[in-house]
């Protein structure tokens, strides 16, 4: 079972701007049939990991709406704080390091994979546990020159696959590791 940081940055690697939002990504043209598309992807999860801004964020956007909680997956939300729960939602709280939750997560999952659905430095703490396996990223044709970057790590990845979907450009890697320190 894959777990896999799936996202959309800007040119200049953000996915989000300074105050948290995606305006920027939601008037992108974008082919829901076409390469790397999420629905293709959300078939193979069975489970979801965000952090709280993410979720908030989710919450907030089906508020305005008017959609409902879109997981029927257990989701994971990292956080120290209380917050509400969708109706019918399967949502889980959990604080502290992500290797605390991998295995209730991979269970839930079953034969299908874990979704580091954000933000940048969770799907960066999978990475420095070493159970980040792959990135999936569209890259979208704007820049913000500030925000949350896509994922705040020194990591070694290899490219897997490349296509355009729309205005993106996507991209599949695998997650070699840590990026090792040049040396003279």
């Amino acid at each position: 079972m894959t777990v896999t940081y799936y996202t959309a940055t800007t040119l200049d690697g953000f996915i989000a701007d300074p105050n948290d939002s995606l305006d920027w990504l939601m008037r992108q043209d974008l082919d829901e049939a076409g390469a790397q598309n999420y629905g293709a992807f959300i078939k193979d999860i069975g489970a979801l990991v965000m952090g709280s801004t993410t979720y908030e964020w989710v919450l907030a956007h089906n508020e305005r709406t008017g959609d409902a909680w879109s997981y029927p997956q257990p989701s994971w939300v990292m956080t120290s704080r209380e917050l509400p729960v969708p109706d019918g939602a399967d949502v889980r709280f959990a604080q502290g390091d992500v290797t605390d939750i991998i295995d209730a997560a991979r269970a839930a999952a079953g034969d299908l994979g874990v979704w580091v659905v954000g933000g940048g430095d969770l799907a960066g703490q999978f990475a420095d546990a070493g159970l980040l396996d792959e990135v999936v990223v569209s890259i979208a044709p704007v820049t913000l020159g500030a925000g949350r970057p896509i994922l705040p790590r020194r990591l070694e990845l290899k490219l897997v696959e490349t296509a355009q979907n729309g205005a993106f450009v996507t991209a599949r890697y695998e997650v070699d590791g840590v990026l090792k320190e040049d040396r003279p």
